[in-house]
């Protein structure tokens, strides 16, 4: 009798240690999950603006695939805004969902990710391309994109045969204001190398949302003999390449304008065809590895190592910014390469303000 009593308390044992071991396994993983579960907000233009929302929401894709997560509410998620009214609704919607990291994509959010921290101090927030100060749970992550658009400037004044290019900007802000300044700069120090006089016309279009208005004033830049324009403009940049492709599939080869994409490789976005003949208009564009920052912090985030409070600057020095080779010639690509080592090496300093 005595041994079936110790052997029954043995079983009851064992059966509440496995209980007890199933239920610290059930709540880590619930740990586990909701601290690998990561949302993104997006500005008005939305996950496929071929631009800095698709290249944020194309570095969490790829978080996810590296950590075996998927889209929805137990991996990652984004909420895609169609007006600044959906801000914080959009946040709200996330945070009830219990996703525990969220990105504001875009300084368009700044005022509306700043509020929702303050209100919510156990979750992660990352301020993408704003600084939010005086927050322990905001990551503030910026890109010295002047560098970059330097760069663009450089490769323009080495391609251009008219002498006249163009800048697009979006909402006349100082985020914008540093591609013109960046671009600028690097135009007229490409053009003194030379011995060239280049003139550079610039307009903002006062909206990121707005294709339409985009190709109108891409319409009067390349009307005015300009042979590449670069755009920092989000969606109201998609009209200046509509542009482009029309005036080179209706015009002679020696003809031919040049656009310079922004944030991301926008080489597929240059293709037409000219007769039985493929070719591509996009010279060369900005690169802003946003994915590529999206996918360390929600790595960090995930390994509780999340940097709030911090203010995270890339740049040239990082890779976080760039230029890609597109259709440049061997000699341009040489002076790029030549900028963007006297950059690193602070034997440049690229203006990030208009003067």
């Amino acid at each position: 009798m005595m041994n079936k009593v110790r052997t029954v308390l043995t079983i009851v044992g064992l059966v509440t240690l496995l209980s007890g071991c199933s239920g610290e396994t059930n709540a880590n993983e619930d740990e586990q999950r909701q601290a690998a579960t990561t949302a993104l907000i997006t500005d008005t233009n939305g996950v496929d603006d071929r631009s800095f929302n698709q290249s944020a929401w194309e570095g969490m894709v790829e978080w996810g695939k590296e950590n075996d997560l998927e889209q929805g509410n137990e991996g990652y998620q984004y909420f895609q805004s169609s007006n600044e009214a959906d801000y914080i609704p959009n946040i709200d919607q996330a945070l009830n969902a219990g996703f525990k990291t969220i990105f504001g994509i875009g300084f368009q959010l700044k005022d509306a990710i700043e509020e929702e921290a303050m209100n919510n101090p156990d979750n992660n927030f990352v301020m993408v391309d704003e600084v939010i100060k005086g927050a322990d749970n905001v990551t503030s992550a910026t890109f010295q994109s002047n560098q970059a658009a330097y760069l663009a400037g450089i490769a323009a004044s080495y391609t251009t045969k008219t002498n006249v290019v163009g800048f697009i900007g979006g909402v006349q802000v100082s985020l914008i204001e540093s591609f013109d300044a960046g671009f600028q700069q690097g135009v007229k120090d490409g053009a003194e190398a030379l011995g060239k006089d280049i003139k550079i016309i610039n307009q903002y279009a006062g909206a990121f949302d707005a294709p339409d208005k985009g190709r109108t004033i891409a319409q009067g830049i390349y009307g005015q003999d300009a042979d590449i324009i670069y755009a920092a403009a989000g969606a109201t940049g998609n009209g200046m390449f509509q542009e482009a492709k029309s005036l080179n599939e209706t015009s002679d080869e020696k003809e031919k304008v040049w656009v310079i994409g922004v944030d991301r490789d926008q080489e597929e976005e240059g293709n037409y065809t000219k007769g039985d003949e493929k070719a591509n208009f996009t010279l060369t564009s900005t690169l802003k590895e946003v994915g590529s920052v999206v996918n360390d912090l929600a790595t960090k985030a995930n390994k509780d190592d999340f940097p709030g409070g911090e203010h995270i600057v890339y740049g040239l020095e990082e890779d976080a910014v760039g230029l890609t080779d597109g259709n440049l010639s061997d000699e341009a690509k040489q002076a790029v390469k030549e900028a963007r080592e006297k950059i690193i090496a602070e034997e440049i300093k690229v203006d990030n303000t208009l003067n």
